[in-house]
């Protein structure tokens, strides 16, 4: 009898040790990236991926991506459209590539057949990731 008299001091003592433990001992912690830091790296990301978009389009206007493109018969528009449709990641490794090949070209590393290869490749590989993107 003097059991069950207890019971109901034992469920107060216990509720109240846990809910007295500080929120961090029990794995919950506040929030580790606040809304300025969010609204910070979205603003980074658009940047870089402006920036990866600029690289291309940069790419894709010199007079040898026109002449390439016009002599393997591919719409100027449709690449152009294609590469904004790439993923972030995607965009940043074809952005990557597309400046070693001019910065290659621009020292003499590299043939202007070279360059017109690489540039049908990258046309090519955008189109070609949209399309199953798109599926």
């Amino acid at each position: 009898m003097l059991r069950r008299s207890w019971r109901p001091f034992r469920v107060l003592a216990v509720a109240t040790l846990v809910f007295s433990i500080p929120s961090v001992v029990l794995g919950q912690t506040e929030h580790v990236v606040g809304p300025m830091e969010l609204q910070k790296a979205e603003q980074d990301a658009t940047n870089a991926r402006q920036k990866n978009l600029e690289a291309l389009q940069g790419f894709l206007d010199s007079p040898e991506a026109r002449e390439s493109m016009q002599k393997t018969h591919m719409d100027p528009v449709q690449v152009r459209n294609a590469i904004a449709g790439l993923s972030d990641q995607e965009l940043a490794q074809l952005a990557s590539r597309a400046t070693k090949v001019q910065n290659k070209f621009a020292a003499g590393d590299m043939s202007k057949e070279d360059w017109l290869i690489s540039l049908g490749i990258f046309a090519f590989v955008s189109l070609f990731i949209v399309v199953v993107n798109h599926d």
